[in-house]
Order: C-alpha cells, then sequence, then structure tokens
C-alpha cells in the first residue's frame, strides 16, 4: 500500500477515498457485497476492465483489508474473494451512492452490466414509506449462473446470493429482461408469454414490489442555472 498515491488528509473521507478511491475499486466492492465471487465472475460483471488491473485492485483491496480470498470447501474447492467485515460496511455507503446518482439529471442510457448491480438497485430504490400496506414475500431470482434472496418484510428490502429455501415467487431470465421486469417497462405476463422469463408462485406480490420502486422513483436533481 505504500506505493499506492494519497490524499495525504488526516479526513476520514480522504483516507476512505486512499483505499477505495480508485479506479473501479468500487464497483469490485459493488459485485462482492452480495457475497463471494470467482476471479471470472467478478470480471464478467465488470466488462470494461482489463483482467490485469482487476487483478491490481484485489491485490489493494486485500492489503487494505477490505476483501479477502478464501477456498470453498468440497465440492467446489474453488477461490473465491469475499468482503471482509469492515468491508462490508460499505455496502449502505454503496446504496446511498446508488440512490444519489440514480438523480442525475441526464441518466445514463447503458444497460446494467452485472446481476450485482440490477439487485443492488432494488435496495437503492426501495421506500418503506411506499410499501403500504407492507408487503411480505420472498422472492427467488435466478440470472444466468447467479441466484439471489430478495426478502420483503416488515418496511425493508434485504438481497443476498442465495437460494432461498422456500419463495414465495420466483423469476429466471437475462439480465435486459429482468431489468425490464423489475424497472416496470414490462409485464412478467407479457415476457412469460413469449418465452423470455419463467415465472412462479406469487407473481402477484413480485407486481406489487414492482409498483412499490417505482412509486419510489426519486425526483431528478435540477442541476444550476449558469449566472
Amino acid at each position: 500500500m505504500a506505493s499506492r498515491r494519497s490524499y495525504g488528509d488526516g479526513c476520514g473521507i480522504a483516507r476512505a477515498m486512499d483505499l477505495v478511491g480508485e479506479r473501479w475499486a468500487l464497483l469490485v466492492v459493488r459485485e462482492l457485497v452480495l457475497g463471494p465471487k470467482r476471479f471470472t465472475a467478478l470480471h464478467a460483471g465488470l466488462p470494461g476492465v482489463s483482467p490485469n488491473v482487476l487483478a491490481q485492485r484485489l491485490r489493494e483491496l486485500e492489503a487494505a483489508g477490505v476483501l479477502r480470498r478464501r477456498t470453498l470447501g468440497p465440492p467446489a474447492g474453488a477461490r473465491v474473494y469475499e468482503l471482509t467485515e469492515w468491508g462490508q460496511e460499505l455496502e449502505p455507503l454503496l446504496v446511498a451512492l446508488g440512490r444519489w446518482g440514480a438523480r442525475t439529471p441526464e441518466p445514463t442510457a447503458d444497460p446494467y452490466r452485472s446481476a450485482d448491480s440490477l439487485l443492488l438497485w432494488l435496495r437503492s430504490r426501495y421506500d418503506p414509506a411506499a410499501d403500504l400496506p407492507r408487503l411480505a414475500v420472498v422472492l427467488a431470482v435466478r440470472v444466468g449462473d447467479d441466484r439471489f434472496a430478495v426478502t420483503v418484510r416488515d418496511g425493508r428490502l434485504t438481497v443476498e446470493r442465495a437460494v432461498p429455501a422456500a419463495p414465495d415467487a420466483t423469476l429466471a431470465g437475462d439480465l435486459p429482461v429482468l431489468t425490464d421486469i423489475l424497472q416496470g417497462r414490462r409485464s412478467i405476463a407479457e415476457a412469460a408469454q413469449n418465452g423470455e422469463l419463467a415465472a412462479g408462485g406469487d407473481v402477484a406480490a413480485v407486481d406489487r414490489l414492482v409498483d412499490v420502486l417505482i412509486t419510489s422513483r426519486p425526483a431528478t436533481a435540477q442541476a444550476p442555472v449558469p449566472a
């Protein structure tokens, strides 16, 4: 870490930026917030970064104590990267940053490039004030090889990389289709009828969740008017 550039500022914000302010660093953290990943899966979620730069960021974040490597038990035996307990504390910061970024005056038209980014969008968009009467649902989401458990209960939405034991509803499809579904641009019935989506269980509860997310859309920030 001694060779890295530093702001040389004792402020906690500057010290945090010394650790996670390099290009791609926070996006690496984003990809690991919901659970551990192998190097190949990390690169698939960050296709714009070269393998060499990704490996460098992983080394830096590991040296900083933000993440660690471990080997999964049998039968997998694969080496994965995961956030440390300290690194996991960045989750609310990422959710808040995502909520703030969604208010940009000129939203980007670029598609989501990883399932993790879409599922974290759910965390940043969900507003308990829009969820009345309270929704209670466990949703199993499958995007390619990725599996997620989305739980909404008591005015709180959580997401983890896991397969829920007894989900109330299931959704399985590719990333663009699931993005359109969860952001309310297409209906579950239409995508399922076209064979683009596999859906089961309490689909009406998923529709309710989508309504909550749409209602929770943040107001766009106003760009400053030139003097």
